[in-house]
């Protein structure tokens, strides 16, 4: 979408090829504007730049409580608690993050929802009843609210009220340790924890985590054969196959 090789570059070299059938992997595990819907837009558009011999292109569902999803985001947090002073789970006060959207896209979308629900079984698995739902890499107007608190306002929040447990950052919304991450939690978030004398570390994203490989092949062969069960966990079901026309496609802010 924003890089080489391009999308339409690559469904027309599909069509070259003779392939009439794929799936495609976004690699967002939440419901929103910018990681799921524009995503089908661009899918549809590059089909239609290749004309009549594209292949069709199905997207995977979203994976946010998928049990292999979480079990990747939580072993990298297990492993990440034994650089802290006290990693005992109740001395542990888990801050989960992901990337900040405007509040047009989060009112349309189950993204918080998704985020939440996510989080929860992350800190259930990790034993931790101390965690928090936090945003990063806010960008746009200022005048245009977008979702909050901000990872480094929290950090600065958190020693106000007097926390003196030690914190772990976790990259709930992110698949991969790319500029954002590095710069977001290792560089500014860091400095902040420095500031104040917090005892702080940060999980690795998933990556290529085999649990998360393996989540790949579940979803791909939940195509292959639709009638069998759909991995899950939690409470909320798992995402469906093919989003609704009207999801999550946000108001236009107001000038």
């Amino acid at each position: 979408r924003n890089w080489h090789p391009l999308l339409p570059d690559v469904v027309a070299r599909m069509a070259e090829d003779g392939i009439q059938r794929a799936v495609a992997f976004v690699t967002s595990a939440f419901g929103s504007t910018s990681g799921c819907r524009q995503y089908l837009g661009d899918i549809e558009r590059a089909r239609a730049a290749v004309g009549p011999g594209a292949p069709r292109i199905h997207k995977l569902r979203l994976f946010f409580n998928h049990p292999l999803f979480l079990s990747a985001v939580t072993d990298h947090a297990r492993a990440a608690l034994h650089e802290l002073d006290d990693p005992a789970p109740e001395q542990v006060h888990v801050v989960f993050t992901a990337h900040s959207v405007p509040m047009s896209m989060a009112r349309c979308s189950p993204y918080e929802d998704q985020l939440r629900e996510s989080a929860r079984l992350v800190a259930e698995a990790l034993g931790t009843p101390h965690w928090d739902l936090v945003y990063q890499s806010r960008s746009g107007r200022p005048e245009h609210p977008w979702l909050e608190p901000d990872v480094c306002d929290h950090l600065r929040a958190l020693h106000a009220a007097g926390n003196q447990r030690s914190i772990l950052l976790v990259p709930l919304g992110f698949l991969s340790d790319h500029m954002e991450v590095l710069y977001d939690l290792d560089v500014e978030a860091r400095e902040v924890a420095q500031e104040l004398g917090q005892s702080l570390a940060r999980a690795a994203a998933p990556g290529t985590h085999p649990d998360l490989v393996a989540m790949i092949r579940d979803l791909v062969m939940e195509q292959v054969a639709p009638e069998g069960p759909r991995a899950v966990s939690g409470v909320l079901p798992p995402a469906p196959d093919r989003c609704a026309p009207d999801c999550c496609v946000p108001a236009r802010p107001r000038p």
